[in-house]
């Protein structure tokens, strides 16, 4: 069991959840649920990476989470 604390913890969680919302959404086309919808994924994640996503931009969006998540992300404890 993996479990994220801290200032750090919870922005690798969110950067985790949201790039694979954002990979859900472009292999299916379904939302992951009412509120998370492409356009406020993208701007979460680029909330996170400070790059800008224009529609469709999922997978480069998803990348560049993971980009982050390898540079700054915490393993949890």
């Amino acid at each position: 069991m993996i479990t994220f604390t801290g200032k750090d913890g919870v922005a690798t969680y969110r950067a985790i959840t949201i790039k694979h919302g954002l990979k859900f959404y472009a292999k299916t086309g379904v939302k992951p649920n009412r509120g998370w919808t492409p356009t406020a994924m993208l701007r979460a994640a680029g909330e996170i990476t400070g790059n800008t996503y224009k529609r469709g931009e999922y997978d480069r969006a998803s990348a560049d989470l993971q980009a982050w998540i390898d540079a700054n992300g915490t393993v949890g404890d």
